[in-house]
């Protein structure tokens, strides 16, 4: 496989093989895939917890179940799911 990487990502994959924290550029490049799948993997759960609450949301609203509602409490469980 062959990888294009503009001047800038040139660079810092150099810098920090040159810092000693990698011993080549397919390690950098490794650990920064295994970042960005961890990322979206989180980004994935706290859409799916979003959608939840919508749902559940929207069938409160169905039933005109509007006397527990807290916006604030909501996000704040929502925030604290991380």
């Amino acid at each position: 496989m062959h990888v294009s990487l503009t001047e800038k990502l040139d660079e810092y994959v150099r810098e920090k093989v040159a810092s000693g924290l990698y011993n080549n550029a397919s390690e950098v490049i490794r650990e920064a895939l295994r970042l960005k799948i961890a990322a979206e993997a989180a980004d994935d759960v706290k859409l799916q917890r979003l959608r939840d609450a919508m749902d559940a949301g929207l069938q409160q609203a169905g039933r005109a179940e509007f006397a527990n509602y807290s916006l604030k409490k909501s996000l704040s469980r929502l925030r604290s799911d991380k």
